[in-house]
């Protein structure tokens, strides 16, 4: 058990200072320090306290998009990024991942994705996955990608399926209308979230196939959850055009050059956030592990870089800076995402929710970091590490 005392708590409502007992990975009771109730000695006597001291405490980030196996690939084998471990997600504030393939759905597969997302949770993270890749028709472990969904327990939807991008498949509005059926029947079978989620490149054509599947279809709007559309600036338009038909869109948290035609994820969110479109339809990812190329007018990479979780608080510092207030932007990180993905225990601080908790210091880093009540980083350093970490 863990007793947390003078926390400003953002649940992310802001509800001022509380304190919070955590038990059995779960959030226990939270009230003023005055009204705690009193433990059995046996369980006082073993009841650790942390005081915080007035920092602020935020739910665990959930990032709905993770390289967990790595990414990359895409300017040869050696450039194939290796798979990220848990402290680079813990010391960054992420306690929930959702794991995905990308270009490279050849070398790896669904079922080194599955094993990478088990590894993370036997370390105590909490993780999930996309089905899929890039490409089309999407690898399977069953044969099948609505029997994936429905047997397979760790995939919640389909993704990150390429459009507008030289890398993809080209995939038609019958192919992509399918793939969108598949994933919302599934959901339904289960009570998992049942979303297609789609890399948006570079190319002209933007969000012109989500639009055609909405005029198309019964399928309900947020079925659709397209990411990286804050790189390019129209893209962006599109996309909180699309938010106001019910669609979630996702931000990347990607380093943008001034010059670029491109809006960072801070930018990208104060203006989301001031159009006046819903503002739960909207979430923030990291695309950790994930390469970030540049391209040249022949498709081949002139640079890359790597994506990492710690953009995600760098992004939220970056939008409190600009004069978002913290419990309006929070939300993108947190609540948004665990809504969408039906994982109802996320994203927020909650008598009942999973304790997933990030104390932040003055600066906006992740100073305790605490996934399903367990100690994962405590006054700015890791505590607890892969089996193939060295501190």
């Amino acid at each position: 058990m863990l007793l947390i005392q003078n926390a400003d708590v953002y649940a992310p409502r802001a509800l001022g200072r509380q304190s919070l007992l955590l038990g059995g990975g779960r959030i226990l009771w939270m009230g003023p320090d005055a009204q705690r109730p009193v433990l059995p000695p046996a369980l006082a006597a073993v009841c650790e306290v942390l005081d915080l001291d007035g920092q602020r405490l935020i739910p665990g980030l959930v990032d709905a998009h993770v390289h967990v196996t790595g990414g990359g690939g895409e300017a040869g084998f050696r450039t194939r990024v290796p798979p990220v471990p848990l402290s680079r997600f813990t010391a960054a504030g992420v306690t929930t991942v959702v794991g995905l393939l990308g270009t490279d759905d050849v070398t790896r597969g669904p079922r080194e994705l599955v094993a990478t997302l088990y590894a993370l949770r036997e370390e105590g993270l909490t993780a999930y996955g996309w089905l899929g890749g890039y490409h089309l028709p999407p690898a399977t472990l069953t044969g099948g990608v609505r029997s994936d969904l429905v047997l397979i327990e760790p995939f919640l939807g389909i993704g990150e399926v390429a459009l507008s991008d030289h890398r993809s498949s080209q995939p038609t509005l019958e192919e992509i209308l399918r793939l969108a059926a598949d994933a919302h029947v599934a959901g339904l079978m289960t009570g998992k979230a049942g979303v297609l989620h789609l890399h948006l490149g570079d190319g002209p054509r933007g969000l012109e196939l989500v639009r055609a599947a909405l005029c198309a279809s019964e399928l309900p709007a947020r079925v659709f959850h397209p990411t990286h559309v804050n790189r390019r600036r129209a893209l962006f338009e599109e996309a909180v055009a699309l938010a106001r038909q019910g669609c979630t869109i996702d931000l990347t948290a990607f380093p943008v050059a001034a010059d670029e035609d491109a809006y960072p994820a801070a930018e990208a969110l104060a203006r989301y956030l001031g159009s006046g479109a819903p503002p739960g339809h909207v979430t923030v990812s990291s695309d950790a592990g994930g390469c970030l190329p540049c391209f040249d007018a022949d498709g081949r990479v002139t640079r890359m870089d790597v994506g990492s979780s710690g953009a995600l608080l760098a992004t939220l510092a970056e939008t409190l800076a600009g004069g978002v207030a913290l419990s309006e932007a929070l939300p993108a990180f947190t609540s948004n995402p665990a809504r969408l993905l039906r994982l109802a225990a996320k994203g927020a601080i909650a008598v009942g929710a999973d304790a997933d908790l990030v104390a932040l210091d003055a600066a906006g880093s992740a100073r305790c970091v605490i996934v399903r009540g367990e100690l994962h980083v405590r006054d700015g350093a890791v505590v607890r590490r892969g089996p193939f970490e060295t501190p």
